[in-house]
């Protein structure tokens, strides 16, 4: 088998594991060198990393929250909206729960899942009350990348409770992340 790592556009990682038993296409004089046509297709085995397709749909999602978010609080206590919203949430995620059979898994939560993810759950409602506040209160184009600037915050306090590693990219990141929404901001 010859083994090849390729970098699609989107920045996802693929593997592609090309049999030998691939005729070399026609033309090509380095037998190291192949080029695919289109039925070499079912030779091919694609692995995607899927965290980063997950992590995409993320950002698509929260992005069209606040775009969402910011029609539905008009004219209504913020307060009100996060709790509606909430409520969908809530049938949404036991939905999915349900249909994929995970709720047995309930049984297997130690006292240390149950307080964080309490307390992770606070957070989150804190976060969407003052989200909904702001946004009622400013524009889009402010509120969601001081929002945003979230990820910054999670990388310091990572580094500080979790102990997870500062690499010099993870700073500047972090640091270009803090610049950007401060550009935007003012």
């Amino acid at each position: 088998m010859y083994f090849r790592k390729y970098i699609i556009p989107c920045g996802t990682y693929v593997e592609i594991i090309l049999h030998r038993s691939l005729p070399l296409h026609k033309g090509v004089k380095n037998k190291k060198r192949r080029v695919l046509s289109f039925f070499d297709i079912s030779a091919i085995k694609i692995k995607f990393n899927m965290w980063w397709i997950y992590a995409l749909l993320s950002a698509f999602f929260a992005a069209l929250t606040a775009i969402f978010a910011k029609v539905g609080v008009k004219n209504i206590d913020s307060d009100l909206a996060t709790a509606i919203r909430t409520v969908i949430i809530l049938c949404i995620a036991w939905g999915i729960t349900f249909f994929k059979g995970a709720l047995p898994g309930i049984q297997n939560l130690t006292k240390q899942n149950w307080i964080f993810l309490i307390l992770s759950a606070i957070a989150t409602g804190l976060s969407w009350l003052f989200y909904f506040r702001a946004l009622q209160l400013g524009k889009v184009s402010q509120v969601s990348p001081v929002d945003k600037s979230s990820v910054a915050i999670a990388i310091i306090l990572s580094v500080i409770f979790l102990g997870e590693a500062l690499t010099w990219k993870t700073a500047i990141g972090a640091l270009l992340i803090i610049g950007g929404t401060f550009v935007l901001i003012l």
